[in-house]
C-alpha cells in the first residue's frame, strides 16, 4: 500500500500533467466537410498556430509524412493569418 505522503505525491503530479496537456483547438469557422480527417486536423493546427501570440501547434510526425494532414496545416495557416482578428 503507498503511504499517504506518495499518494498525495502522484495525485498532484497528475493534475500537473492534466493541466499541461494541449487542448484540440476549436474548429475553424469554415466548412471542411469532404476533406479527409487527417487535412482537418492540419487546418485546424494551422489556423491555431497563425493567431496572433499562439505558439506553433503542428504535429511534427504528421507533418513530415501525412501529405493530408501537411497540405491542410499550411492552407489554414496561411488562411487564417491573413484573416482579420475578430
Amino acid at each position: 500500500m503507498l503511504s499517504s505522503k506518495t499518494s498525495s505525491t502522484l495525485v498532484i503530479a497528475a493534475v500537473v500533467l492534466a493541466a499541461c496537456a494541449a487542448p484540440k483547438p476549436p474548429p475553424p469557422k469554415v466548412n471542411l466537410a469532404g476533406f479527409p480527417p487527417a487535412f482537418r486536423d492540419g487546418y485546424a493546427d494551422g489556423c491555431q498556430s497563425a493567431k496572433p501570440g499562439a505558439s506553433k501547434r503542428r504535429d511534427d510526425a504528421r507533418f513530415s509524412h501525412d501529405s493530408q494532414y501537411t497540405l491542410g496545416w499550411r492552407d489554414g495557416y496561411d488562411i487564417c493569418r491573413k484573416r482579420p482578428a475578430p
